[in-house]
């Protein structure tokens, strides 16, 4: 009998609507429909003051100010916005700007336009981990620096980057800092003040919110940073961003966050567990299994793992019914070996077979499990069909083997 449960373990693309963010949305989809930027009459008035409401809890999560948040279609939006907005704005000083070549796509590829435009950019190596050199960094900057952007939480590996260092070495140099939180908003403690953070990405979908919501956070003081907008038409929000406001996106995303704060330590905590029973279970009943990125500093929700002598894709095909990811969602479409593995120095074949997992408030210890139970059988019956697995478990050093070519 075949077995059609589903599991989602997939929570780094995208995370389930909570149920209490949806029931506080659902007025402003159907009574409060009221556009925020009409200010003439009670539907604007109360769209307005639902926007305000959302606009103080993000900001109060991040330890900023209401003013300081720009609303977005999400994080990538977020990002553009923050790179190519403060890149045109203070070309005066320079064209200079320092990244890592493991960032998110949205943030790598608004960098290489604008590198194809003029800029010079930087990218910082890291370690098999997955984190940069601070002193590294301190070198790389520049009289004619403007901004450094690098991210909080890998979404791939799940490392954490030391944030509140990164932030004093450029408020010591003056240079501007971007990071993009979409990982860790709502998760990890950020606090713009105490982490001197200029600009910071994040997205409703990944903390239990809706989609196509986003949010810049853009200090106003010591330094004020000014943005050149990519997008024009009615100069709302500050004129960095026109374009009528998702209410209902909003509205969700402010109670998103006020969810996740509630009980953060306790949840925090919970989901990391789960995702330490799944690495137990594999790591002892499978071998030649090699977890990827920070094992100290990283997300509480992510696994990611390769098993060698299989392909990644071969084993997703394998567990039907479980949701994970190969690579990053962004860019599964491509067959490239992860970019990320590739620059932490991880061969093209464990970088081939590598699988994030992502656990969610909504994953369940049972779940857990169920989907070990399914990757293993999954992993050995593949191996059973690997003659480089055989060759391995003999002791063969597969690198040092002289493969006969036609």
């Amino acid at each position: 009998m075949v077995d059609h449960r589903l599991v989602y373990l997939d929570s780094q693309a995208t995370t389930k609507l909570d149920p209490r963010v949806l029931d506080t949305m659902m007025p402003f989809l159907t009574e409060d429909y009221g556009n925020a930027a009409s200010r003439s009459h009670d539907f604007g008035w109360v769209a307005e003051k639902a926007v305000d409401h959302a606009r103080e809890t993000l900001a109060a999560g991040l330890g900023a100010k209401g003013r300081e948040i720009v609303f977005t279609s999400g994080a990538t939006e977020s990002n553009n916005l923050a790179i190519l907005g403060a890149a045109r704005m203070y070309q005066g000083k320079g064209k200079h700007l320092i990244s890592a070549p493991t960032e998110h796509k949205a943030v790598i590829d608004p960098l290489k336009r604008l590198e194809s435009e003029g800029w010079e950019i930087t990218w910082l190596d890291v370690d098999a981990q997955g984190r940069i050199d601070l002193d590294q960094l301190r070198s790389a900057i520049r009289p004619d620096t403007v901004l450094v952007s690098l991210m909080h939480g890998n979404n791939e590996i799940g490392t954490l980057h030391p944030i509140a260092e990164i932030g004093a070495i450029c408020r010591e140099a003056g240079v501007l800092f971007h990071t993009d939180a979409t990982q860790t908003f709502g998760k990890e403690e950020i606090n713009v003040e105490a982490m001197h953070i200029d600009l910071l990405s994040a997205s409703g979908h990944k903390m239990y919110g809706p989609k196509g919501v986003g949010l810049l956070y853009v200090r106003r003081r010591n330094p004020r940073v000014r943005l050149e907008p990519i997008q024009f038409g009615g100069g709302h929000e500050r004129g960095m961003r026109s374009g009528t406001l998702n209410v209902p996106g909003i509205v969700g995303f402010g109670r998103a966050l006020e969810l996740c704060l509630e009980n953060r330590a306790e949840e925090q905590a919970r989901m990391a567990a789960l995702r330490d029973r799944l690495q137990q279970r594999l790591e002892s009943e499978l071998d030649f299994v090699q977890v990827n990125g920070d094992q100290e500093h990283r997300l509480a929700v992510n696994l990611n793992i390769s098993f060698a002598y299989i392909e990644g894709e071969s084993l997703i095909m394998g567990i039907p019914g479980i949701a994970v990811s190969s690579g990053s969602a962004c860019t599964s479409a491509s067959l490239e070996p992860s970019y990320v593995l590739r620059a932490m120095g991880v061969g093209d074949d464990l970088a081939h077979s590598s699988i994030r997992f992502g656990v969610s408030r909504f994953t369940t210890e049972d779940e857990i499990d169920y989907a070990a139970d399914r990757v293993i059988a999954a992993v050995r019956r593949l191996r059973e069909m690997s003659p480089l697995y055989e060759m391995a478990l003999e002791g063969i050093d597969l690198n040092s083997v002289q493969w006969q070519g036609h």
